[in-house]
């Protein structure tokens, strides 16, 4: 018997990172689990390293429209939801001067209006007393360069957390978030050219408490933890960062 067994647990941005790490430690311990992905290639990647517990679906968290079939699509798999983890995301490096409109508008979309209308079209599916983790970021409590537009659309998910752990109250649903800091996920390799990213990597590493990058499970963990053991907790947000943005 899995710890997870019976559970239904959909996971937005999950075929990679610590979305994909905590999809496999619960499909692992026994839960049927729903990711999505906007690539192909990496959500069939994902789906073989899940195993048969796992359904991968392709759903761009942009477009409210993919996210109406998304909801469609969990209510005929699970009918009912015990746990959505919030997570997909896109990361936008860049100068605050040569910020575009376009980019600008992309974070936004995908990172703060995708996550705020998923939970909504996936709330008719929610169980009483489901948890809901969004993915926030310490950025959106530090004055980090060349990422002002991510940040502003974390702290916008860190407000969201708030309003939608109150409004979601009288069904018992508890609505938190998980605050990653450098987590090794590679997002710094594929987002920068291999010079830089070694510089940003060792530079990160040098000013953590830890003198360290997270790994992917220790944010799953988390994430696991405010979405079935904190059960007395709600509008909170738990940081993942080697202490990066508390001391």
């Amino acid at each position: 018997m899995g710890e997870y067994d019976g559970k239904h647990i959909v996971i937005t941005g999950g075929s990679s990172g610590f979305g994909l790490t905590t999809a496999k430690l619960l499909a692992d311990d026994g839960a049927r689990v729903l990711i999505t992905g906007r690539t192909e290639a990496t959500l069939e990647a994902a789906q073989k390293q899940l195993g048969d517990n796992a359904i991968a679906v392709r759903s761009d968290a942009g477009s409210v429209t993919d996210i109406e079939a998304l909801a469609d699509r969990v209510k005929a798999e699970f009918g009912t939801v015990d746990a959505l983890f919030v997570n997909a995301g896109i990361n936008a490096f860049a100068p605050f001067e040569a910020t575009t409109e376009e980019l600008y508008d992309q974070v936004f979309a995908i990172n703060a209006k995708g996550a705020y209308f998923t939970v909504q079209k996936l709330a008719p599916l929610l169980d009483e007393g489901a948890g809901v983790v969004l993915t926030t970021s310490v950025a959106n409590v530090l004055g980090i360069p060349m990422i002002s537009a991510y940040a502003a659309s974390k702290a916008a998910l860190r407000s969201m957390t708030r309003g939608l752990a109150r409004e979601l109250l009288p069904r018992k649903i508890r609505v938190n978030a998980v605050s990653p800091g450098p987590i090794d996920t590679g997002i710094l390799d594929r987002s920068l050219p291999p010079e830089a990213a070694e510089q940003a990597k060792a530079q990160m590493t040098a000013e953590n408490p830890m003198l360290r990058f997270g790994d992917p499970e220790e944010v799953a963990k988390a994430a696991l933890f405010l979405a079935f053991d904190a059960t007395y907790t709600t509008g909170a947000e738990i940081p993942v960062d080697g202490g990066g943005s508390q001391i």
